[in-house]
């Protein structure tokens, strides 16, 4: 003979645990939403990119220009951004792996340091980018992108 099974409305009857589990979640404060990241596609916006700011940091290399007010006036108000990797980084699936953890710390840093009008190319490094730390490779980033600005 089987037990018999709780109700399905999550009920528990006493003496048994209950079935569903309440989460509490955080509101989200509605003070302004971050500036939406572009990606970077146009071979001429990375070369635009590459003759502005730079700095280098252990976990990556960091390009940054303010653009015109003329130039993509459709896009002139956002922070647009482009990821590469060079061959020197390894073999496609260490340029891959390195590419998503830049995209992430982009994702994560970019909308509350970045600035909009800005342009920014992330530069992935050899071993570094792949194998550092996620929390000292958003450091970098933050740390780059205030060098930048300044």
């Amino acid at each position: 003979m089987t037990p018999p099974r709780p109700p399905k409305d999550g009920n528990a009857t006493p003496g048994e645990k209950p079935s569903a589990v309440s989460i509490h979640v955080p509101e989200v404060s509605a003070i302004a939403p971050p500036a939406p990241l572009t990606i970077l596609r146009k071979r001429a916006d990375f070369l635009r990119a590459a003759r502005a700011r730079r700095q280098g940091t252990p976990g990556m290399m960091v390009q940054g220009r303010k653009r015109a007010p003329d130039e993509d006036q459709d896009k002139a108000a956002g922070i647009r951004v482009g990821f590469t990797c060079s061959k020197k980084v390894g073999n496609a699936v260490a340029r891959n792996r390195a590419k998503r953890r830049l995209r992430e710390a982009a994702r994560l840093i970019l909308p509350q340091h970045g600035r909009a009008g800005w342009d920014y190319v992330l530069i992935g490094r050899r071993a570094d980018t792949a194998k550092r730390p996620f929390t000292d490779l958003q450091d970098d980033l933050r740390r780059a992108l205030t060098k930048i600005h300044s």
